[in-house]
């Protein structure tokens, strides 16, 4: 069945790209122009072969030839941004006018450092981040494979700004200034990814191994993506076709100490005639992790397997690709059970769980995945289109996403999901890009999505079965005025949710609760019919100004919206996996807030040093509290699970981001940086806010990093971008809790000590044989508990003889890595 739905998806996408093509082939075009030129070094002006050449708003990109000569055929007449970039020279950027045959020459000049990079997340056309007023940072693939991580959200989790909610090492959440789950939209290729997001433990369904890079925009970003956007995006770029006429491949292979994680890529694709088409398979498994306190931490373990392919083409009427990715992940989620005196991991082993089992070391150091584990399946299939119309550019983007999670939980009847839930979504997103006009740039467009949610095939049901329909129109305009450069926007967003009642009773044969009729005598009723319908409106209004090539500053305020989600509305049961009754409220309003930013830039050959601020208020915040009795005691509906339910208040946040890179000579650097937040509860008009619950939860501490990094190169050993650094990580004390009913506990600062090397072995001739690299992370090993860390919660003995609680993070880890790429020239015919 599900491969049957998977493939109508394909077909139906496949089907209407078809059309779309036909569509464009018999329109009449319109000229058609032509870019050429050489790429050089501007003090010596010799050639610079190699370089690479694109324009990212076609999605086209070429390399130098050994003359340093590119050249552009059959390209749509209008201003494009070209962006050409060399290893250890400034990037430049250009806007270019095509109208006609165009010949243009570009001299790089060597540089430490790069601030130029250009982005495409949020904004009507590929932007210089330089120029674009919106807080966002952009993440190379250097950095992500140079930093050691076990998922896509810690390879970012270390940039100013963002952090991550974790459940153990291989689920984690973004968070962007104190702000996560579907305040946060994560884009894959610049789609929306549609899982189950509001779940505590449920983590980004993404394949580590095949992101090249990451867009984030750290504040509302609703104006293009509507509700879920309301604190940022993290777009999560793939490995993108290589240069016309070239292919490329990898083999990867990686090898982590700490849980005995193995993993694995690989990847082939090519570009012939405007023909493109990539495909990569990944798998990664570990066991329990370890750390100082806790030795080996039963039920971290995990297995993952990926895929992904794609197909594209370019022609004279614009591009057309179509990508399918499969994501399959056993996922072991722990609940902290040990015995009381010697405080070893226990099991569950009965439904009612009297008497638990001592996990032995053997169970403990065995990748085998255990009975109670999760099973999450995610399926995507979505076309990208961007067709020529007049001197005017029209997006059309479909997907289709399967997301299927199960969640078992029951020790006996095992094979049985406790919770299993399947969510359908369809999303689209049509813009037209009008023609450039007296450096006037504007879009106009529609996008959201249709889902259709089934909870009822389990045994546990914390929300119900629903359909939601989402539609936004937007309108993006962006000036440029000399120096100054102007963006803003508008948008209106409709949310509509659908909850369908469910009625329950006890099955006679397995003794779970399964769904039944209405009219089945003494069944209960955990979820009534519920319709609502949310609606807002976001906007964005923002300026750069480039004093100087060294120094520029901007400015920014937006507005973002977020409709309520489903279990913040509706939920009402055991969550497994996370120890919680979740209990919702059908009677919350859209969240709104109003958000201003200001940054400043300097950059020079030898240093860069940026200062970001922000101020984020937010009404109608909801967040998880814990729930009390009449006794002051923990409320109690289920045994075993502290009950918590959602409410709703005014919150303000503010804080900002320092970076401080130096460069004293070209192969070194060191790198600084600083991030803080504080959130302050707000309340509710009429009524004090109590010491208690002054502060928001979930809000990361004051983080700094420093890093010293020496590059080289070997010419006498073949080794070619050479490095090796040394992290000092600080993480400051977070004591400004929501300490109220125990929801939160004050956390302890600690330092982490990272290090690393890495180079590429060479053949005789300059071509990379083998990258290879050695990382650690926590070299001391610290014991420490993150405040963002769930598992900080898991103690089913507080105040124990050790006077530890909760499980500790990751100790020390030691990571290496082996790459094998490839890289040829495809023979003409």
């Amino acid at each position: 069945m599900k491969l049957f739905i998977l493939k109508r998806a394909i077909c139906f996408l496949s089907l209407l790209g078809i059309l779309f093509c036909s569509s464009s082939f018999a329109s009449p075009l319109p000229g058609m122009g032509s870019l050429s030129g050489t790429v050089a070094d501007a003090k010596s002006k010799k050639p610079l072969p190699g370089a690479t050449v694109s324009i990212p708003d076609l999605k086209l990109v070429v390399a130098t030839d050994t003359m340093g000569k590119f050249n552009f055929k059959n390209l749509p007449l209008g201003t494009f941004l070209v962006e050409i970039k060399f290893e250890g020279y400034k990037s430049i950027t250009r806007n270019v006018p095509l109208n006609g045959i165009v010949n243009q020459s570009f001299l790089l000049d060597e540089s430490a450092t790069e601030i130029s990079e250009v982005v495409v997340t949020g904004s009507s056309k590929a932007t210089q981040i330089k120029r674009n007023p919106v807080p966002i940072v952009s993440v190379n693939h250097d950095y992500l494979v140079t930093n050691l991580n076990t998922n896509a959200i810690d390879g970012i989790a270390k940039i100013p700004g963002v952090r991550a909610v974790t459940t153990g090492p291989n689920v984690s959440k973004p968070v962007i200034r104190g702000l996560g789950y579907n305040r946060i939209l994560t884009l894959y290729d610049g789609v929306r990814q549609e899982g189950q997001q509001w779940g505590d433990e449920h983590g980004i369904e993404v394949d580590q191994y095949s992101i090249d890079k990451a867009e984030i925009i750290k504040g509302p970003a609703s104006l293009s993506y509507g509700s879920d956007a309301l604190a940022g995006v993290v777009n999560l770029i793939p490995t993108q076709a290589p240069p016309e006429g070239k292919m490329i491949g990898d083999i990867t292979t990686e090898y982590q100490t700490n849980n005995k994680y193995f993993g694995g890529s690989a990847m082939l694709g090519a570009t012939k005639n405007g023909l493109e088409w990539m495909g990569r398979i990944s798998h990664k498994q570990a066991t329990n992790y370890q750390d100082k306190f806790d030795g080996r931490v039963f039920g971290t373990a995990f297995k993952e397997t990926d895929a992904n392919a794609s197909i594209g083409l370019h022609r004279k009427w614009g591009y057309s690709h179509l990508n399918l990715v499969l994501y399959d992940d056993q996922q072991e989620i722990p609940d902290g059970s040990r015995d009381s005196a010697s405080r070893r991991f226990t099991r569950q082993i009965s439904e009612a769980d009297t008497v638990r089992q001592i996990v032995s070391d053997a169970d403990l150091n065995s990748y085998s995945i255990e009975k109670l584990h999760q099973r999450v399946q995610h399926y995507r299939a979505f076309l990208a289109n961007n067709f020529t119309i007049g001197n005017g550019r029209l997006d059309v983007n479909l997907g289709f996403q399967r997301s299927v999670r199960r969640e078992f939980s029951h020790p006996v009847l095992y094979t049985i999901p406790g919770l299993y839930l399947q969510l359908n979504s369809y999303t689209y997103d049509v813009k037209y890009h009008f023609p450039e006009n007296n450096n006037w740039n504007m879009s106009i467009g529609v996008n959201g999505m249709y889902q259709q949610h089934t909870a009822t095939n389990g045994t546990e049901f914390i929300i119900p079965s629903y359909r939601q329909f989402d539609i936004g129109g937007f309108a993006l305009v962006k000036k440029s005025i000399g120096k100054l450069d102007i963006a803003g926007g508008l948008r209106y967003d409709i949310r509509s949710y659908n909850n369908d009642a469910l009625f329950t009773s006890v099955n006679p044969a397995t003794g779970f609760d399964m769904p039944v009729s209405a009219n089945t005598p003494g069944a209960n009723k955990p979820f009534a019919d519920y319709s609502k319908t949310f609606s807002g409106m976001s906007g964005s209004l923002g300026g750069t100004y480039n004093f100087t090539d060294a120094f520029s500053m901007k400015a920014n305020i937006a507005r973002g919206f977020r409709s309520p989600n489903i279990s913040e509305i509706s939920a009402n049961g055991v969550h497994p996996g996370t120890n919680i009754y979740q209990i919702g409220n059908d009677h919350f309003q859209p969240e709104f807030n109003l958000q201003e930013d200001i940054g400043f830039v300097y950059s020079s050959k030898r240093a860069v040093i940026q200062v970001n601020l922000f101020n984020n208020f937010i009404s109608n915040y909801i967040y998880n509290a814990k729930l009390t009795g009449a006794n002051g005691q923990d409320s109690v509906i289920v045994a075993g699970n502290q009950t918590f339910q959602f409410q709703a208040s005014r919150a303000d946040l503010y804080g900002g981001e320092l970076n401080i890179d130096l460069h004293p000579v070209k192969t070194l650097h060191f790198e600084n940086s600083l991030s803080v937040v504080y959130a302050v509860n707000k309340g509710v008009a009429g009524k004090t806010v109590s010491d208690s619950t002054q502060y928001l939860p979930q809000i990361p501490p004051i983080h700094g990093l420093s890093e010293l990094r020496l590059d080289f190169d070997l010419a006498s050993l073949d080794i070619k971008h050479g490095f090796i650094k040394a992290q000092v990580e600080y993480y400051g004390p977070q004591n400004r809790i929501f300490s109220a009913y125990g929801t939160e506990t004050a956390t302890a600062g600690y330092t982490l000590f990272n290090a690393g090397v890495g180079g590429s072995f060479t053949s005789k001739k300059g071509k990379t044989v083998v990258s290879a690299y050695i990382m650690g992370n926590n070299l001391f090993n610290t014991a420490y508990q993150d405040h963002l860390s769930r598992l900080k919660y898991f103690e089913e003995y507080p105040g124990n003889f050790t006077g530890r609680n909760g499980i500790y993070n990751m100790g020390r880890n030691i990571a290496f890595k082996l790459s094998f790429p490839i890289n040829t020239s495809i023979s003409k015919g």
